[in-house]
């Protein structure tokens, strides 16, 4: 049994992890847009270009995660290592130079290409630390039920406080604003991060690195038909989510027309998204965790295809709607991240090659790659759709952005409900499994 203690010290890596990935997601594209002045398509394409880069330096870094052995361990000391340089990135990215237009676009870039080198570089070992704490399938879950909880008071922390700060530090401008803010977050996840590191232990002695080149090493993954399922539902999954996640912000600024109503609408959907991963545990004790995810992703689903009939004028209806939305969809994240543990498992099974850095890196790497795609998304939507930052949009433009906060997220949960009946771990089979081939633990 992991202790409380050590699973809320392993859930404030996420907290800290999700003042960043919470930000980008709700706030970043708005910053680019109605801060730094840059178009919505470009910073969409922005977002899908720096993914290219990910294609090969996530699976570089899980490669390197697996090779990597410490008097600290094999995950955790990437937390002490790299934390102070993450932060310092953060702050970097929502710097508003005073540079020319083509100047703020090479800046936007370079720093949002390293933000991205520096969560890769320690979110990926982070993760994989989850599936080397314990082997019991139960206590997995539990483990990814206190991490997203955590994380998701790191997502409050963003939803409840960013706007209110930026107005604070900014004292009406809004790029001084941005950045002392994230100074402020930064520094409070450094701080996490390092607790993160002392608070927790590697239990799973990894078998012996192989030798093997990272080409066959790459080979050697495909071969996990089941790590193949959770990618491709990693994409879809976030891929809905950030684009509704995104777009919430202009939703409730330019639908709603209550611009004084965005911090509270964000904070609604934290709470919920809070109260969802608190439950997941529960439920993973009750239900197949299989057939559970399946049917949080359709409710998720049909809440969105519900919203699109909520009227603007219906402000307590689209909260509700949203905190619903958050609810059931994140009580599904801990499940998700559970089964990729258990994809390790069974990669180890089947191979005889335990590779958690691989498997984690490359599903992280969808789901950065899903983070890049709704954001693109969202952006070459507002541009489709005639969007213009602070200026009352059309009718049109008002109707665009509905449907694609609604119906085209609701897409996403529904191929990631589809795709997910081909995913078989189940408890009992992990269980099977760990009998006839139980890593050494300590």
């Amino acid at each position: 049994m992991i202790s409380i203690k050590e699973k809320i010290a392993y859930g404030l890596g996420d907290t800290a992890s999700n003042i960043i990935f919470q930000t980008v997601m709700m706030f970043l594209l708005i910053f680019y847009t109605d801060v730094v002045g840059l178009s919505p398509a470009l910073v969409g394409t922005l977002f899908l270009g720096v993914r290219l880069i990910d294609a090969v330096t996530d699976p570089l870094m899980g490669n390197f995660a697996d090779k990597t052995r410490t008097r600290w361990g094999q995950f955790r000391p990437f937390l002490l290592w790299l934390a102070v340089p993450f932060g310092i990135i953060s702050v970097l990215a929502f710097i508003t130079p005073d540079f020319s237009l083509n100047g703020k676009i090479i800046y936007a870039s370079i720093t949002y290409i390293l933000l991205m080198l520096a969560y890769t570089a320690i979110n990926i070992p982070y993760s994989a630390l989850g599936g080397v704490l314990t082997t019991d399938p139960k206590e997995r879950v539990s483990i990814q039920s206190y991490r997203f909880v955590c994380g998701m008071f790191g997502g409050l922390i963003v939803a409840a406080l960013t706007m209110p700060l930026v107005s604070y530090f900014g004292d009406g401008d809004a790029a001084k604003g941005y950045q002392l803010t994230m100074t402020a977050m930064s520094v409070f996840g450094v701080i996490l991060f390092l607790l993160c590191f002392l608070g927790t232990k590697e239990r799973v002695v990894q078998p012996p690195v192989s030798n093997s080149s990272f080409k066959s090493n790459l080979k050697i993954l495909w071969k996990n038909d089941q790590w193949r399922v959770l990618c491709i539902a990693a994409l879809f999954l976030l891929t809905g989510q950030v684009l509704r996640a995104t777009l919430a912000v202009y939703y409730v600024k330019y639908y709603l027309s209550q611009e004084e109503l965005i911090t509270a609408f964000m904070t609604v959907g934290m709470i919920g998204s809070i109260l969802g991963c608190s439950l997941s545990n529960q439920l993973a004790k009750r239900v197949c965790k299989i057939k559970a995810y399946i049917a949080l992703q359709l409710i998720a689903a049909c809440i969105c295809i519900v919203s699109y009939w909520v009227g603007s004028a219906d402000i307590v209806i689209a909260f509700v709607m949203f905190f619903l939305w958050s609810f059931f969809l994140q009580m599904a994240t801990p499940l998700l991240w559970a089964k990729i543990i258990d994809t390790v498992d069974y990669g180890y099974f089947k191979t005889g090659v335990k590779n958690n850095g691989m498997v984690f890196s490359s599903v992280v790497f969808f789901i950065k790659l899903g983070v890049a795609f709704g954001g693109a998304i969202a952006g070459w939507l507002l541009a489709y759709y005639g969007y213009q930052a602070d200026v009352v949009q059309t009718e049109e433009t008002k109707h665009g952005l509905l449907l694609s906060f609604t119906i085209f997220p609701a897409i996403g949960s529904l191929i990631v409900a589809w795709v997910m009946r081909s995913y078989t771990l189940t408890n009992e089979k992990i269980a099977e499994m760990n009998k006839d081939a139980t890593p050494n633990t300590i």
